[in-house]
């Protein structure tokens, strides 16, 4: 990194960046107020609005906002009595969705999708097993399963 004329490339390349900087600065509208060379106007600063002060000053005057009507709301608060008013039809209310729940009533239907496909399992595994031992031809295992069966039966009349 040589000098040229007492400013080194580095320095170059900065006051570069800071012409640039400054040029879209200038046409964002974002100009430094502390710069030296600014023309263009300041903004116009926001007009106040009084809303519950008056002001005393004969230029603030009317800047003051009206005052705020209040709302009619008889109508609103006749609608309102004569709803009270009315009789609950007690025919209209379903008694099933005024009984409280059981604490687990939700875990019991979130379950109840799986348990039914567990129980296709266990039905489809014991029938596969009663198939087997149908297969494996042994006549006091069939004869065991008939009297089993039957004494089920018996249980439950």
């Amino acid at each position: 990194m040589e000098a040229q004329d007492g400013v080194t490339t580095l320095e170059e390349e900065a006051l570069k960046r800071k012409e640039r900087l400054k040029n879209l600065k200038r046409k964002s509208g974002n100009v430094d107020n502390f710069s030296p060379n600014v023309n263009d106007k300041m903004p116009a600063l926001p007009k106040p609005k009084f809303r519950s002060y008056r002001p005393q000053d004969e230029n603030l005057k009317d800047a003051v906002l009206e005052e705020a009507q209040p709302v009619a709301v008889e109508e609103e608060v006749k609608d309102l009595l004569e709803a009270a008013n009315e009789k609950v039809v007690l025919e209209d209310l379903d008694i099933s969705t005024l009984a409280p729940r059981k604490p687990d009533w939700d875990l019991k239907r979130d379950v109840a999708k799986k348990l039914e496909k567990l129980e296709r399992r266990t039905q489809k595994a014991i029938a596969e097993l009663i198939w087997e031992r149908l297969k494996e031809g042994a006549d006091d295992n069939l004869g065991a399963m008939v009297s089993m069966s039957e004494n089920r039966v018996q249980d439950v009349d």
